[in-house]
C-alpha cells in the first residue's frame, strides 16, 4: 500500500499548526499566572490588611470609645476630636435608647449634640480612628 506525500504532507502541516497553536497558548497561560502571581501577591495583602484596619477601628467606636475604656490610642482619637471640636465630648448608650447620644460640656452642664452636628462628629470620629489604627498597626 502506498500512500501519497500530498497525504503526508498536509497531515504533517496540519501538526505544524496545531504545535504553534499549543505553543502560544502555553505562552499566553504563563504570562497570566504571572500577572495573577503578582496580583495574588499584592492586592490581597492590601485589601486583607485595609479590612483588619476597619474591624479594628469599629471595635474601638463601638466599644472602647462609647465605654471609656482606659487605653491610649482611645484617648489619643477622643483628644484629637475634642481638639478639633474645640469641646469636651461625652458618648453614652442609655439603656432605654436605641441611638447613641453625644453630649458637650457647657457651662450649664452637659447638652445633647444636634442630629446634623452628630452625622457630621460621627464620620469625623469614624475617619480619625481608622487613620489612628492604621498609623500604629504593623
Amino acid at each position: 500500500m502506498t500512500i501519497k506525500s500530498t497525504f503526508v504532507r498536509n497531515m504533517l502541516l496540519g501538526y505544524d499548526r496545531q504545535l504553534v497553536t499549543a505553543r502560544r497558548l502555553a505562552k499566553y497561560r504563563r504570562s497570566l499566572r504571572a500577572a495573577q502571581a503578582e496580583d495574588a501577591v499584592s492586592i490581597p495583602r492590601e485589601v486583607k490588611r485595609r479590612q483588619l484596619v476597619e474591624r479594628v477601628a469599629k471595635e474601638i467606636v463601638e466599644n472602647l470609645i462609647i465605654a471609656g475604656a482606659d487605653n491610649p490610642v482611645v484617648h489619643e482619637i477622643k483628644a484629637q476630636l475634642e481638639k478639633e471640636f474645640g469641646e469636651e465630648l461625652y458618648f453614652e448608650f442609655p439603656l432605654t435608647e436605641q441611638d447613641l447620644q453625644i453630649f458637650r460640656e457647657t457651662p450649664g452642664g452637659p447638652q445633647e449634640i444636634a442630629n446634623h452636628e452628630k452625622m457630621h462628629l460621627l464620620n469625623r470620629l469614624w475617619k480619625i480612628t481608622l487613620d489612628k489604627v492604621d498609623e500604629t498597626m504593623l
